[in-house]
């Protein structure tokens, strides 16, 4: 009698495995949820616009960007202390973006630090980080929270939120002008006047679709900073200090960002996701 092989035997307890999931009714990878947050599928409005459209138009951005900057004598050098701690931090980050974004490992990164007093960071399609001077020297923030806001900035592009806002503009115009038309026709009103309120109706669209990318990145950025071994708590404080940088903001409801009270109690609410992620990463250093 020919006894089986242990390729054999795996391949069956493979078999029995999944069958008995889909006996419970789900499937065998279902079994094997992945850790962190949850956030959901890329949006399908990115099919709209190519990814090489995008990213070499950011590139093209990015460039000028720093020429402006050195020009003005504003691109701070290689070796300046910030500069090496923000090359730091993204360098034990960036590992972690490939699970979100395959392409992000052919990107050719680059992280530069401009002295601006803004408050202000950001990371284009394809990888081009900037943060500016005045959101480390007003908000002093901890590598904690600077590897919150960088892994805030580096789902955006991980999650294409460039070419979902660029697909969704394009489809909500194309709607806009179709239903300007259509009212103006019905109600026998002046066109210009179904124009305008077509025209804010999709700016409200843009608006809610704006405010849900950045929960998004706040999410995506907060398991990416985790994973990295930043703590994800600091996302709290990092938006208690943004929210009372940021007095006088208008109401969330016309923001293209929400709250701050609103991101902390997302982040708090996510906690419980990323915080395992952390532990281990800190456990794997010592």
């Amino acid at each position: 009698m020919r006894l089986p092989t242990s390729d054999t035997m795996l391949n069956k307890r493979q078999f029995v495995h999944r069958c008995a999931g889909c006996a419970l009714g789900f499937s065998a990878t279902a079994l094997f949820a992945r850790d962190g947050v949850e956030v959901g599928k890329t949006s399908g409005f990115t099919k709209l616009v190519p990814a090489a459209q995008v990213e070499g138009s950011a590139n093209q951005q990015y460039a000028q960007l720093l020429k402006q900057a050195k020009d003005k004598n504003a691109l701070a050098p290689d070796d300046h202390p910030e500069v090496i701690r923000l090359r730091a931090i993204s360098q034990k980050i960036i590992p972690y973006s490939y699970e979100w974004n395959p392409r992000a490992r052919e990107w050719k990164w680059e992280i530069n630090l401009i002295g601006s007093t803004q408050i202000n960071a950001f990371c284009m399609p394809g990888g081009k980080i900037a943060f500016y001077h005045g959101i480390l020297d007003k908000l002093q923030l901890t590598d904690d929270e600077v590897a919150m806001v960088m892994g805030h900035e580096i789902a955006h592009a991980l999650r294409e939120h460039a070419r979902e806002r660029m697909g969704k503009s394009e489809a909500t115009n194309v709607i806009a002008s179709i239903g300007s038309a259509l009212a103006s026709a019905y109600f026998k009103v002046d066109p210009s006047v179904t124009d305008a309120v077509a025209r804010q109706g999709a700016n409200l669209l843009t608006l809610k679709f704006s405010r849900e990318d950045e929960t998004e990145a706040d999410l995506v950025g907060m398991e990416l900073a985790a994973r990295a071994g930043y703590n994800p708590r600091s996302g709290v404080t990092l938006w208690q200090k943004m929210s009372a940088a940021n007095k006088g903001a208008p109401p969330q409801w016309l923001s293209t960002h929400p709250s701050g009270s609103t991101r902390i109690k997302e982040i708090e609410n996510n906690l419980p996701k990323v915080m395992p992620l952390y532990e281990r990463s800190a456990q794997a250093k010592q």
